[in-house]
């Protein structure tokens, strides 16, 4: 299955794929995923919950479960290993792409993000649905782990003295230069030494659709992905890194991983290093 399907192919294949709203809002967006999901969404879509979908044992926000729970969830949100998986989100392509990701780091590859989210749909003069969706008959899922798609901040640590992989940091370039406070309360500002800022806004179209694949590799080879060096995503909390990582595939380029814990673990640490600036 192609990573990102269209409208069109959605609407074509609706009855045939587990469509699921997998919005998160930002802490200083004041809007409640839940309640918009419950007054318009795809016919037949069931809510992905991120902060659900995490390891329940940690502060730090929406942070990858054990293989375990993730089965235990999956099944019981309706999905096997035979299903295909179609994620979006209400913004257009903000928090979509986690779904896929995860999806693929406990070894699900038929899955895919909609280009342009809800908006477009809408937009189109598509239908949609409210009110909560019916439970689903229970799923039987069988994940298998693929830990190399994951980094921790151990990991991390030692790639600012190595310099191993590319570390490419998904926040808006005022947040990654620390000309703003951080969005969540005692997170310092900056970024990880040695890291490069592309803000996944600069890989979307005004409609919120990812960029044609040309303009998709001119953009990350800007940054310095071109494949020869192994790529690390980053962001605020781990959802929007999946965003450059759903765009390197895309542009056929090597995956990488996502640092999970991301610039909310780095930032509200003392003992990890924080640069500041361009």
């Amino acid at each position: 299955m192609k990573p990102l399907v269209s409208t069109e192919w959605l609407a074509d294949y609706l009855g045939e794929v587990v469509v699921f709203d997998t919005t998160k809002y930002l802490p200083n967006e004041p809007k409640d995923a839940m309640a918009e999901f419950r007054a318009a969404h795809i016919p037949g879509a069931r809510f992905f919950d991120i902060d659900e979908v995490a390891d329940p044992d940690t502060t730090l926000p929406h942070m990858v479960p054990t293989p375990g729970r993730f089965a235990k969830i999956m099944a019981a949100y309706g999905v096997s290993n035979t299903s295909m998986i179609v994620f979006y989100d209400q913004k257009g392509l903000a928090s979509a792409a986690r779904g896929w990701w995860l999806m693929g780091l406990f070894g699900h590859d038929k899955a895919a993000v909609l280009d342009g989210g809800l908006p477009k749909w809408i937009k189109e003069g598509r239908i949609t649905e409210a009110g909560d969706a019916p439970p689903p008959a229970e799923g039987h899922f069988l994940p298998a782990y693929r830990g190399q798609r994951l980094r921790g901040v151990g990991d991390i640590i030692a790639n600012v003295t190595s310099k191993a992989e590319l570390v490419l940091d998904a926040r808006a370039g005022n947040r990654f230069r620390a000309e703003v406070p951080e969005i969540r309360p005692g997170i310092r500002a900056g970024h990880m030494p040695g890291s490069v800022n592309l803000p996944y806004t600069e890989l979307l179209a005004p409609d919120q659709t990812l960029l044609p694949v040309d303009q998709l590799k001119a953009r990350l080879a800007a940054a310095g992905v071109d494949g020869s060096r192994p790529v690390v995503t980053s962001c605020g909390s781990g959802v929007t890194a999946c965003i450059l990582t759903l765009a390197m595939t895309r542009a056929g380029l090597p995956a990488g991983a996502v640092y999970d814990g991301s610039w909310t673990e780095w930032g509200g640490r003392t003992d990890t290093q924080v640069e500041t600036g361009p």
